[in-house]
C-alpha cells in the first residue's frame, strides 16, 4: 500500500526507544539531511507542539488489559486534538497492533461533530468510498459494540519529522508527558494534569534520565537505511512504551504528587533550565 503524509489509513512499523533529553538535538541534527519538520512543529518556536489524546475503553478496561497481558493482536481507541484543543480539527483513531505491525485508522471531525458524534446515535455510511468516512464508521461501530467510555486524557509535547527522501517515513520525539483521569468526552486539559514522565525511571529502579519517547515509523518491511544508521550511531535499544498503559498505571499506583519533589524531574524543566 502506498503511504502519504496525510493518509487516513496507515500500515507501518512503530519502533519505540526511551532516550535522555541530551539526545533530542543531536538526533534532530542527525536526521536533518533526510527529514523536514512537519507543519505542526514548524508553527512553534522550539518545534514542539501540544498533542491531547483522550483514550477510550470498555467499562471493564478490556483494551488496557490486552496491553498489560501483551496480546500479540490488540487495538485501542482514542480521540485527538492539537494545541489547546478548543478548535478543530479533531480526530478519531483506531490503532490495531498485529505482531510487529501497527495499522492506524484515522477520521477527521469538524467543530459540529465533536463530541456529539460519540454522545448521540451515530449514523453509518456503508455506501461511502471515502477512506475518512469508512474509518469514521469503523470507529462508531466499535464504539457501539464495546460501549466505550472516556478513561484518561493525556498530553505531551511533540517534535515531528517527515522524510524527504522516502515515500513515507516519520520520526517523533515526545516530551513533557501528562495525564488526568477523564469521565467525559473532553479533549481540553485541566489544571490537574500530572506528569508521568519518569514512570519509565522509577518502575525500573534506576534513574537514567530516559524520559523522552523516540519513535521511528515506516512502512512494513521498508526500514530506511538512515533509520538503521541512526539506531546504530546512538546505540538505541528498542522497547515498548504505551502512553495509555503508563498513564493509567501511574493513576492507579501513584497519586502523581508524592514523587513530584525531588524525584519526579520533568523533561520540561530539564530541557529549558
Amino acid at each position: 500500500m502506498l503511504l502519504t503524509r496525510d493518509a487516513a489509513t496507515i500500515d507501518r512499523y512503530e519502533l519505540k526507544y526511551l532516550i535522555p533529553m541530551s539526545y533530542v538535538e543531536p538526533i534532530s541534527d542527525f536526521i536533518a539531511p533526510y527529514c523536514e519538520l512537519d507543519k505542526y512543529s514548524l508553527s512553534t518556536d522550539n518545534h514542539f507542539y501540544t498533542v491531547n489524546s483522550l483514550y477510550l475503553d470498555t467499562r471493564g478496561n478490556e483494551f488496557l488489559k490486552q496491553r498489560l497481558w501483551g496480546k500479540a493482536s490488540r487495538f485501542n481507541m482514542r480521540a485527538r486534538a492539537y494545541g489547546d484543543a478548543t478548535s478543530p480539527p479533531y480526530f478519531l483513531e483506531v490503532k490495531r497492533k498485529t505482531g510487529a505491525g501497527v495499522k492506524k485508522f484515522r477520521a477527521t471531525l469538524n467543530q459540529s461533530e465533536w463530541p456529539g458524534i460519540l454522545t448521540n446515535d451515530g449514523s453509518f455510511t456503508d455506501e461511502s468510498n471515502n477512506a475518512i468516512d469508512k474509518n469514521k464508521d469503523l470507529f462508531l461501530r466499535l464504539a457501539a459494540s464495546y460501549a466505550i467510555e472516556p478513561k484518561i486524557l493525556t498530553q505531551y509535547k511533540r517534535r515531528a519529522f517527515f522524510s524527504v527522501v522516502n515515500e513515507y517515513a516519520r520520526v517523533t520525539l515526545d516530551i513533557d508527558l501528562k495525564y488526568q483521569l477523564e469521565s467525559k468526552f473532553n479533549l481540553i486539559p485541566g489544571k490537574q494534569m500530572t506528569h508521568y514522565d519518569n514512570e519509565v525511571i522509577y518502575t525500573k529502579g534506576e534513574s537514567n534520565g530516559s524520559c523522552v519517547i523516540l519513535e521511528l515509523k515506516c512502512p512494513i518491511g521498508q526500514v530506511p537505511v538512515w533509520m538503521i544508521d541512526l539506531i546504530q550511531y546512538f546505540e538505541l535499544k528498542q522497547e515498548g512504551f504505551s502512553k495509555y498503559m503508563n498513564s493509567s498505571l501511574t493513576s492507579m499506583f501513584d497519586d502523581g504528587f508524592q514523587y513530584m519533589n525531588p524525584d519526579r524531574a520533568t523533561p520540561q524543566n530539564l530541557f529549558y533550565s
